[in-house]
């Protein structure tokens, strides 16, 4: 496993990192993900990622449980705030910061976190209050950096422009081969102003691991087949996009890699991504996606895999 710095930080992130979303506390058995999380400390990844919202708090009450032996200083710990927790709590005002943040510690069984994101951009409340509150919050030794996700670029020049404030230090995006946006403005703005990218659904929701065919229905068993875990493919599970999908698979056995080490490799060809957060169900799943970190693959190939998908992208 390789390292990158994260941003201005000093947090030196695995290149591949271990993501909650729709798999702790929610879409995966204890046990199974208990040995998940094991998995990724012996694979050397030291990065996990997780959310309030996520579960509505079983993500971050289960990771609090499985980590609760470990050295805290052996795990870089990031979670975020932003979407509904009650009919009341949701957003980013100074009062919410505060409320979520210390919630977020007591499930985590922790007395900070590495990383404290916003989970969106909220609209409804100013700017300058969301970050004299993420301010406090690292002042106060409860978060030691802050971080955004899917935020709007006119909104991260604001924020890199705002004097007397704690600088952002993340950017979590979707990106992948097939979810190119960011390159147009966020990546960009946040390379001239030391912020990384940690980037989501980097195997665009498992299509690009190439289980799913366009002749066939999804496998049992698979995520698209789950009810906790599948709402949010049906722009992905399209017959141009898993035709596309199909012809990359050559490429990455050219490359000596697995379609999902291909498609991980090409995210981490890009300087600014610090690491790509994967899901896992299974223990093998994971050791297959870490395998992707130092992957050496032939720019010529990555070029004709852009060119593949440049029609067919969801």
């Amino acid at each position: 496993m390789l390292y990158r710095r994260l941003g201005s930080s000093d947090l030196e992130v695995s290149e591949i990192s271990l993501g909650s979303w729709l798999t702790f506390g929610v879409g995966v058995e204890r046990d199974r993900a208990a040995a998940v999380v094991d998995s990724s400390f012996d694979l050397g990844i030291n990065f996990i990622d997780t959310a309030n919202i996520y579960g509505r708090g079983a993500a971050e009450t289960f990771l609090g449980e499985v980590l609760r032996e470990r050295r805290r200083d052996s795990y870089v710990l990031a979670t975020k705030l932003y979407f509904p927790m009650t009919e009341t709590d949701r957003g980013l005002s100074r009062a919410q910061v505060e409320k979520q943040l210390d919630a977020s510690l007591k499930r985590l069984g922790t007395d900070y976190v590495d990383l404290y994101q916003c989970h969106r951009y909220d609209e409804e409340t100013p700017l300058e209050e969301t970050m004299a509150a993420l301010t406090e919050a690292v002042r106060s030794g409860k978060a030691r950096y802050i971080g955004f996700s899917e935020w709007p670029a006119d909104r991260i020049r604001e924020a890199v422009e705002m004097a007397g404030v704690e600088k952002f230090v993340s950017s979590q995006p979707q990106y992948s081969l097939l979810w190119r946006e960011p390159e147009a403005e966020v990546i960009p703005i946040c390379a001239a102003n030391g912020i990384s990218q940690i980037v989501w659904s980097p195997l665009g929701q498992g299509v690009l691991t190439g289980k799913y065919s366009p002749d066939s229905p999804p496998p049992q068993g698979s995520r698209a087949t789950s009810e906790e875990m599948g709402g949010w493919m049906d722009r992905l599970l399209q017959r141009p996009v898993l035709e596309a999908v199909e012809r990359l698979k050559p490429l990455a056995a050219e490359a000596g890699l697995s379609l999902a080490q291909f498609a991980l490799a090409w995210v981490l060809r890009e300087p600014n991504v610090a690491s790509a957060i994967v899901g896992a169900s299974r223990p093998e799943q994971l050791a297959e996606n870490a395998a992707a970190s130092g992957a050496k693959v032939d720019p010529a190939l990555f070029e004709q895999a852009e060119a593949i998908v440049a029609g067919a992208r969801g």
